[in-house]
């Protein structure tokens, strides 16, 4: 054991000297912490926060383009009316209804709303969705009047507006926490989990590389170390180096960005552990298998980068396809994350992540026993 001592810290010094892996463990993971963060919890602003709506509504628009108006507001649009009609065009986002607006309605005839918005796709796409629930209701609540027969009218709208729903929708969060994990409770284990498999599978990967290519492995062959020793010291020094970048990250999370690990910090730490014990197996798995330095970071990378996509790292795995979520499953930065939202985000409790440690202990002796089969001096 003290030979794989030695070897792991000889490692550890070597790594956390390149620039390249300094610059990966300690500054990019903030930058992305940041970024991600920042680009997330934008979704959680729109949903909650009110959207100034220039309307123009000509005199004759009638009862309806009221009924629409209200609606609109209970949809979270801060309506407002230019001082001149003509100056309409200056806003965004805007909304003009057409003269006869409710004659037109009533009468049958196809009628059409202007909504005019600049901004992000995500953002106009929110716009439409919140307009076109303010239109349908009123189309449904005509529909219901005409239904009991009643006239068409701003009194029967209102009456029918008062009775009560047969029929009431209640939606909310899952688990303790109530509200929706975006922004930097996304982005912060997200980024955690992938910089953790960045590192070990390029840094780690590409150096044991250079080391077979320049014959320092040979020499060690050499040494009274048997290769049980070097194997277990190499991987040794990759789960300490993912330990540091686990440590930094939460660290990081926590004062820089106020992040809340909830009441399962003890399993949090039980399953980054787990997860550090895989990206190190995997990282020298990579270095047995790849021939050259730019292989092993090209590889690293681009496996790194298509992981954690498909896992979940990067947006909320809820938001992609039904495949999507279902390859989650079968990636072990799916797994990760998955118990990392149940701990995190949903509170379930630390048994919740049980399962998930167990696999990813496993599946990391697993790798291990492979990258160690074969291991090759030279």
């Amino acid at each position: 054991m003290k030979n794989a001592w030695f070897i792991a810290m000889k490692d550890l010094k070597y790594l956390v000297r390149q620039w390249e892996t300094a610059l990966w463990l300690f500054v990019m993971p903030i930058v992305f912490f940041y970024f991600i963060g920042t680009v997330t919890g934008g979704m959680t602003g729109m949903a909650t926060a009110k959207t100034a709506l220039a309307v123009h509504v000509p005199e004759d628009a009638g009862f309806l383009a009221d009924e629409v108006i209200r609606r609109l507001e209970e949809n979270d649009f801060d309506v407002y009316y230019p001082e001149k009609p003509g100056d309409i065009r200056k806003y965004a986002p805007r909304l003009s209804f057409p003269a006869g607006f409710t004659d037109s309605v009533l009468a049958g005839a196809k009628t059409k709303l202007y909504l005019q918005s600049k901004g992000s796709s995500l953002t106009k796409d929110y716009d439409e969705i919140r307009t076109g629930r303010a239109t349908y209701t009123v189309l449904a609540d005509l529909a219901a009047a005409e239904k009991d027969g009643r006239p068409p009218t701003k009194e029967s709208l209102a009456a029918l507006d008062q009775t009560k729903r047969a029929l009431t929708l209640k939606v909310e969060p899952a688990g303790k926490r109530k509200h929706v994990p975006l922004g930097f409770e996304q982005s912060i284990p997200g980024m955690m989990v992938m910089f953790t498999l960045l590192v070990l599978l390029t840094s780690s990967a590409s150096t044991l590389v250079q080391e077979r290519n320049e014959g320092l492995l040979r020499r060690l062959a050499s040494t009274p170390i048997t290769r049980g020793e070097l194997i277990l010291g190499k991987w040794i020094g990759r789960m300490i180096l993912g330990g540091v970048q686990i440590v930094f990250a939460m660290l990081a999370g926590t004062v820089l960005f106020s992040f809340d690990w909830g009441p399962s910090l003890p399993m949090i730490l039980l399953v980054m552990l787990g997860w550090g014990a895989l990206c190190a197996s995997l990282g020298l798995f990579l270095g047995n298998i790849a021939r050259t330095e730019a292989q092993a970071v090209g590889i690293g990378v681009l496996s790194a980068c298509i992981l954690a996509a498909i896992g979940g790292c990067w947006w909320p795995i809820e938001i992609t396809p039904d495949w999507v979520q279902t390859l989650q499953k079968l990636v072990p930065p799916g797994w990760t994350m998955d118990a990392m939202h149940k701990l995190i985000s949903f509170e379930l409790g630390a048994a919740s992540a049980i399962p998930h440690l167990v696999v990813l202990f496993v599946a990391a002796w697993v790798v291990g026993r492979v990258a160690a089969r074969g291991f090759r001096y030279a």
